[in-house]
């Protein structure tokens, strides 16, 4: 089943990431996020189960960013910067993001409004998953167990900057 970026939420024109090229299996852009479906997932050193197994990321939700495509692959870079091939069947199109993963030991405020003079709904630790309902490249609305509010676009790691997404 095909799906369009559009009934996927995401707003190809808003981010420079995203405008040109399109994934030879898919035709969807890449690079592009998406999400882990699974609470296990391998990641292999190429495009086959007949590759080597580098990592297994444990994990349901996390997002991931894709690189490359090939058949049913998809070559996979997560927050850290570890990449590799999982089948394109392990990934969601939901989208998620980690907060601030580059900042070990800081929290970070989510706002009851897209306004750093709002109410704190929350504090968010790093490397929370948060789902990702909008973004209007600034601001994301997001919510999480026991948590929902606005963050600002840059304490995301799995949104591109000035990304829109409806």
């Amino acid at each position: 089943m095909a799906l369009s970026a559009a009934a996927l939420g995401w707003s190809l024109a808003a981010s420079p990431a995203l405008s040109d090229q399109t994934g030879s299996a898919s035709g969807l852009p890449v690079p592009r996020y998406v999400s882990l479906k699974s609470d296990r997932v391998n990641l292999h050193e190429g495009p086959s189960k007949d590759h080597r197994t580098i990592w297994v990321f444990l994990r349901a939700g996390l997002p991931v960013e894709i690189t490359a495509e090939f058949e049913i692959w998809r070559k996979v870079r997560d927050s850290e910067g570890t990449e590799g091939w999982v089948l394109h069947s392990l990934l969601s199109g939901r989208r998620t993001a980690l907060v601030t993963p580059w900042k070990k030991g800081v929290d970070s405020t989510l706002y009851d409004k897209p306004s750093t003079q709002s109410a704190t709904a929350a504090i968010l630790q790093p490397n929370v998953i948060a789902n990702v309902r909008s973004c209007d490249g600034a601001w994301c609305r997001v919510w999480g167990d026991g948590f929902k509010g606005y963050i600002q676009q840059s304490n995301l790691w799995g949104v591109y900057p000035n990304e829109k997404i409806e």
